[in-house]
Order: C-alpha cells, then sequence, then structure tokens
C-alpha cells in the first residue's frame, strides 16, 4: 500500500509547478480581458451561441457564472447560456497542460466542446425563438440605456468564482493578491484533488486488478456516458478533476470524458438555483444540459467509436 501512495504522490506533486503557473497565467488573462470577455457575452444577442462557446472554452472558472447570472436577468438567451455551459471544461484544461505528454488532446477537446456549444445552442436558440425574442428585444434596450431601473445587473455580476475571487474583475487596479494569491491556493485544492483520485484508482487498481476496475466503471458499455454526465452535474471543480484523470488512466472512454465535461458548469449551477426565480427553468435547463451531454457522449463512443 506504500508504494500505492508514493506512486500516486510522485505522479501528482510533479504537476504542481506547471499548475501554478497556468494558474497565474490565467489569472492574469481575468485581470486583463476579464471585463472585456463579459461585456462581449453581454452584449452578444443574437451571436450570443458563439460568443458564448468561444468563451466557455476558455480556461477560467468564472465564465459560467457570470454567464448565469446575466441569464437569470435575462440578458442572455437559453442557447448562449447552454453555449457556455457545453464548452466550458472547467479545470480539464489546466489539468492537461500540466502533462505535457498529453499535451495534443487540448485542441481535440477544445474543438469538440466548442462546436456542441455552437449547434446546440443555435438549435435552442431556434426552438426557443419565442421567448428569446423578448431577451434580445430587453438586450437592445440595456443597450440603449434605457433599462427598467428594478434590475441591478451589477450587483448579480458581483458573483465569487471558486477560492472567492471574483468574476468581475477589473484592470483598472491591480491587486497582487488575485494575481498570486488565489492561484496558489487554487494550485493547492486541485493538488489535493488530484492526489485523492489518483491514490484511489492507483489503490483500486492495486487490489481489485484492471480487469475488475474496468468492470466498475462500466468498460465500454453502453451506460458509461450516462454515469459520466451525472458526474459532471456536481457543481464542484472535483467532478472536472476526477472525469479528466478517470480519462488519462483509461478508466472512461473519450465520449463519456466529453459527456462529463459538457455537463459540468461548475459553479454556474449553484447560481441558477440561488438567482433564477422561476425554479421550473432550473430544472429545464439541467434537463437540457444532461440529456445534450448524453447524447453526444454516446454518439462519439458508440458511433465514433472513440
Amino acid at each position: 500500500m506504500y508504494d500505492v501512495f508514493l506512486d500516486a504522490f510522485k505522479d501528482t506533486i510533479t504537476m504542481v509547478p506547471l499548475l501554478l503557473v497556468i494558474y497565474i497565467g490565467i489569472e492574469l488573462v481575468e485581470y486583463k480581458f476579464g471585463s472585456r470577455i463579459i461585456a462581449f457575452v453581454q452584449k452578444a444577442g443574437a451571436a450570443g451561441p458563439t460568443v458564448g462557446a468561444v468563451a466557455g472554452s476558455l480556461p477560467q472558472c468564472g465564465i459560467s457564472v457570470v454567464a448565469t447570472a446575466l441569464y437569470t436577468q435575462r440578458l442572455l438567451t437559453i442557447g448562449t447560456l447552454l453555449a457556455v455551459y457545453l464548452s466550458t471544461s472547467d479545470e480539464a484544461i489546466p489539468i492537461i497542460l500540466a502533462r505535457p505528454d498529453k499535451a495534443g488532446l487540448i485542441w481535440p477537446l477544445l474543438l469538440t466542446k466548442m462546436g456542441i456549444g455552437l449547434v446546440a445552442g443555435y438549435s435552442l436558440d431556434l426552438l426557443f425563438r419565442k421567448s428569446n425574442q423578448t431577451i434580445l428585444d430587453h438586450i437592445n434596450v440595456c443597450a440603449l440605456g434605457q433599462d427598467d431601473v428594478s434590475h441591478h445587473h451589477e450587483i448579480v455580476l458581483d458573483q465569487e468564482a471558486c477560492c472567492g475571487h471574483s468574476t468581475s474583475p477589473s484592470a483598472e487596479h491591480f491587486n497582487p493578491r488575485e494575481i498570486f494569491l488565489h492561484p496558489m491556493i487554487h494550485t493547492t485544492k486541485i493538488f489535493a484533488f488530484i492526489f485523492a483520485i489518483s491514490l484511489l484508482i492507483n489503490g483500486a487498481v492495486y487490489y481489485m486488478g484492471e480487469e475488475a476496475f474496468g468492470k466498475l466503471f462500466l468498460g465500454q458499455s453502453f451506460l458509461q456516458p450516462f454515469v459520466a454526465a451525472l458526474v459532471g452535474l456536481i457543481p464542484n471543480c472535483a467532478a472536472s478533476v476526477a472525469i479528466t484523470e478517470l480519462y488519462l488512466k483509461g478508466a472512461i472512454t473519450y465520449g463519456s470524458m466529453i459527456a462529463g465535461l459538457c455537463a459540468g458548469a461548475g459553479l454556474g449551477i449553484l447560481v441558477l438555483f440561488r438567482e433564477e426565480k422561476e425554479k421550473q427553468e432550473v430544472f429545464k435547463i439541467l434537463g437540457l444540459l444532461f440529456g445534450i451531454s448524453v447524447v453526444v457522449g454516446l454518439f462519439i463512443q458508440n458511433v465514433l467509436k472513440i
């Protein structure tokens, strides 16, 4: 058992320096361009799914939170919101980047999820075009500065992402705490998640054997994308860490990883439950997110055989 612990620790500790550099880089991008990204998403209008899919693909945890807050104020269409959710990969990109031997997976993953976000986003906006017209009219009114005073967009947008940092960064004031401290905290948390998951996987393989371990995660079965998507719905970055690690260690298929990461909207789901007044809307969005993720995962796994 000591060897299992040591192997998991060695596999994980080597990722820490790269993870820290990656998270500091992400924080600097958010600091410099975060407000512009938010403005682009908010003003996208009918082109929202394109902007949402691109913005969601950026490795920053705050975009799903911001998109959700905007949607609850009816400043985004449902297609734009789902495009953001489906293209967001949460912690998957930094984890893969921290393993140079796996770097070739980055572009296929990003392009796959962006494509899913685009197709699903525009399809949903077409399906819900009547209700979306009201939202688009509202966005145009806001753009003209004629919004209803009852809407408090700045308050709603003042949400916190993981590790307590703001989702509305400002390039006007340099904040060392935001730029350096939060990446260090986040790196520590992700290290703990990866180590725990690696220890569980290595321990299971050691005690059960590789064949039995494969059966535990349903092998190549039809149901695997369903299970992965359910895990992805958990509103915590540990879910994307677990899904990514399971794929990298060969426990789940690429299709199942895509299903899990598409369903993973991170803290955006918590904000949706908290801020959305029409609770049936919450379950409609969750149902669409889960259904699209599973269908795409099944198609990739069973039709494309990936």
